[in-house]
């Protein structure tokens, strides 16, 4: 991996991290205010669909940046590469 790859994916990973720790803060709260508003029910937590688009958004980059990866890219275009090599009969 070169510098820039490195630089890149060291930028997108803090930005994985910085919008994991929003999640959980904006989930908190949002949770924490279900809990007070609704103390009296048997309904404690009524689902928020912009945690939900968050968290799917979230799961999305997560695979992209731990799975999907530059070095997975490599391997892939490797394995291509070695697939369209025809031996030269003489």
């Amino acid at each position: 991996m070169d510098y820039n790859n490195a630089k890149n994916r060291v930028k997108d990973l803090k930005s994985f991290y910085k919008n994991c720790m929003w999640f959980g803060i904006v989930a908190g709260i949002i949770f924490i205010r279900n809990f007070v508003k609704y103390i009296e029910t048997d309904h404690i937590f009524h689902g928020s669909i912009i945690l939900t688009v968050w968290g799917i958004i979230l799961s999305v980059k997560a695979v992209k940046l731990f799975v999907f990866d530059a070095e997975w890219e490599n391997k892939i275009i490797e394995k291509e590469l070695q697939k369209t090599k025809k031996p030269i009969n003489f």
